[in-house]
């Protein structure tokens, strides 16, 4: 029996590449009996010396696929943001790109349909395949992302004359300098460290005897670098200029942008959003990292429990009414509303958003940045918008009497509008709404749903300890979600996955209340918001802690995070 057609078909491609002459392609036709893949692979990598690089183009050109060079991927934490590191070990796939409604994955058999309608079901984008050689994938895969993309400061710290990690003084000559090499190389590694190590903010913060360096992962503040008092000054006023502030003005609270790759030369396409503020040791900064290469997550991924997202989509596609998002700075309510127009544009509808500041740029909506020295506000914004015919307006957060106004306005005259709002659970946003002088009457009538959300760092699949809870733990979980059984706790040495932690990655936990005829009565009654509490948990509505215990239940974090994340309900 000779080749398969495949096996053929790939010899005829290498000889076409010059890769095989007529006589080896000859000699490889002429073999009796079939080869297995890995049989055929061997012998054209060892008797026939084809390196493992003009096999993967031969075979590319023999699926009809294109070849891709995985070693070339830069693999850090956002690498894994729709398709999680274990389901890509268990299938031996990559996610190289997200774009739009596709997907890119390099796989090293393209032939899995099945792996790719996972994928598509996952992410909720069609999947465009790639061809990887199968042991450069597993190599890509066994990396550790902590060890290959963190960031090392060691040379830069010691160029301005500073013993690394003790705060010492050195020769500091230039550290007066803000536009001096070592200052800008120091700046620049702070951000590249922090966004290869996957987080979302960077602390300056100034101290009696030294400036310390935190970054915030998984939401958790971690220290990362400790430096000189001597070097403030001139950091920080470097980081000022990046985002074009005043570095004469130290005693008032500044904002600003930094658009990131205007200083680097690597492949790093992220803005900062920067925000000073005078301290008793000096000006202190915080910076908001924002992934330009980052698009929306699918709504599946963002940890919805299977009825409230059956609910929340269905309200999504009202043609009009509220939707409001609450929760604290940092609880991934901008995420969950792009994420949501995401879903639902088509050419056939006009999306208009206000934001402050643009965080995502999302393809077929229109965008507005806010900017108050020119008093483009939220309420001028929506103003506009409502002379522009739009089917769905977001508004970034309502945060006066006006735009809230104005907002319950667009949701009663045939528009549905999104936005945000800062309150501690959904049935609070009924007193906070009428505490903006909105009639009771008015709210009943333009809101749809109140969905309050927090985020909650995961325990590492890999290293998480099982036990039985007893005792308060076992209480709390039956008073909770009246349920009992084994649960998880992380691992407190960690491993190599979660950078010895051991949590991983983050989920959303949901409170979702959506409006019916008892609800609204409730409202119009002018019902406390204990009472509305109530009403909306007999209409189905699950509380911030109930998600969290179910999170629990199912293994996805612990106990005593689900309870340091949101109190327990009275």
């Amino acid at each position: 029996m000779a080749l398969g057609r495949l096996q053929s078909a790939i010899v005829d491609h290498l000889k076409s590449l010059s890769y095989l002459d007529d006589t080896q392609g000859e000699e490889l036709v002429a073999i009796d009996g079939e080869l297995n893949g890995n049989e055929f692979d061997e012998l054209l990598l060892g008797d026939y010396q084809i390196t493992l690089h003009q096999l993967n183009v031969a075979k590319a050109s023999a699926y009809d696929v294109a070849p891709f060079n995985i070693k070339r991927l830069a693999i850090n934490k956002g690498t894994w943001e729709i398709l999680e590191q274990e389901f890509c070990e268990k299938h031996g796939v990559v996610p190289v790109s997200n774009v739009g409604n596709y997907i890119v994955v390099a796989f090293s058999n393209p032939f899995e349909l099945t792996i790719s309608r996972k994928i598509t079901e996952i992410s909720g984008k069609q999947v465009i395949p790639l061809l990887s050689p199968e042991r450069d994938i597993k190599e890509v895969l066994n990396q550790d992302v902590n060890k290959t993309s963190e960031t090392q400061f060691d040379d830069v710290v010691e160029s301005i004359g500073i013993e690394f990690g003790t705060g010492e003084d050195g020769d500091d000559e230039d550290l007066d300098d803000e536009d001096s090499a070592p200052i800008i190389q120091l700046a620049n590694r702070i951000v590249e460290d922090a966004f290869y190590l996957g987080a979302s903010d960077i602390h300056l913060e100034p101290q009696e005897k030294e400036l310390i360096v935190r970054y915030r992962i998984d939401g958790v503040c971690q220290e990362k670098l400790k430096l000189p008092p001597k070097v403030t000054g001139s950091l920080i006023a470097r980081f000022k200029i990046m985002a074009n502030l005043d570095i004469a003005e130290r005693r008032m609270p500044q904002d600003g942008r930094i658009i990131f790759k205007q200083f680097t030369k690597k492949n790093i396409d992220i803005d900062l959003r920067v925000s000073t503020a005078p301290l008793n040791h000096g000006e202190g900064i915080v910076m908001r990292i924002l992934d330009k290469q980052k698009s929306t997550m699918p709504l599946p991924a963002l940890g919805y429990a299977e009825e409230n997202l059956r609910r929340y989509r269905e309200v999504i596609k009202q043609p009009y009414g509220m939707i409001l998002h609450c929760g604290p700075t940092g609880s991934g309510k901008s995420m969950t509303l792009y994420s949501a127009l995401n879903e639902i544009s088509n050419p056939a509808l006009v999306i208009r958003t206000a934001e402050d500041p643009i965080e995502y740029t999302l393809h077929g909506i229109n965008q507005m940045q806010m900017n108050r020295h020119i008093g483009l506000t939220f309420a001028k914004a929506l103003r506009a918008f409502l002379r522009q015919d739009p089917d769905i307006i977001l508004v970034g957060e309502i945060r006066d009497k006006e735009t809230a106004n104005i907002a319950v306005e667009a949701a009663l005259t045939g528009h549905l509008l999104l936005s945000t709002l800062h309150t501690n659970d959904a049935p609070g946003t009924i007193a906070r709404l009428t505490d903006m002088d909105i009639e009771p009457f008015m709210i009943s009538s333009s809101l749809l749903c109140v969905c309050a959300q927090r985020l909650m760092r995961r325990v590492c699949k890999t290293c998480r300890i099982q036990y039985e809870p007893e005792g308060r733990e076992k209480e709390v979980l039956k008073n909770g979600i009246d349920w009992s059984g084994t649960i998880f706790k992380h691992n407190p040495k960690g491993c190599p996955r979660c950078n010895n932690t051991g949590f991983k990655g983050r989920i959303g936990i949901h409170e979702l209340m959506t409006t019916d005829d008892k609800l609204i009565d409730g409202i119009n009654r002018g019902n406390e918001t204990s009472q509305i509490k109530k009403i909306a948990m007999a209409g189905g509505m699950k509380t911030l802690h109930q998600d969290s215990l179910l999170k629990v239940k199912d293994g996805l974090s612990t106990l005593p995070e689900a309870l340091a994340t949101v109190p327990i309900d009275l």
